[in-house]
């Protein structure tokens, strides 16, 4: 059995960002004033802008959730985005948890 450093290596690799590139996935929670200032709107221009895949939504304790996927320092550059949200939104806290790329295309809001 593989061992840990080698399955995030597997999980790593492929994806969107080409051929042998590495990719990775983050989720990004955004705790404050984010709904309703079209943080969700202006999460997916800054990840089409990067080049990056995923979703952004409202959830029900009034956060947005927000996933990308694509190469890392394109990712990086949304979480940062996210710190800041657009100029209407106040954020709070951030809270971010790695995840397994999935081959993600596109950017959603749901």
């Amino acid at each position: 059995m593989a061992d840990e450093a080698e399955r995030a290596d597997v999980m790593m690799a492929g994806g969107n960002a080409g051929p042998g590139a590495e990719t990775v996935r983050l989720r990004i929670r955004v705790h404050g004033k984010v709904q309703g200032v079209f943080f969700r709107a202006g999460a997916r221009e800054a990840a089409q802008s990067e080049g990056v895949a995923g979703f952004a939504r409202n959830e029900p304790d009034g956060s947005v959730t927000v996933e990308g996927e694509g190469a890392p320092d394109a990712v990086e550059r949304l979480r940062a985005w996210c710190e800041a949200g657009p100029p209407q939104a106040r954020v709070d806290l951030i809270e971010t948890v790695p995840l397994a790329p999935i081959e993600d295309t596109g950017f959603r809001t749901t």
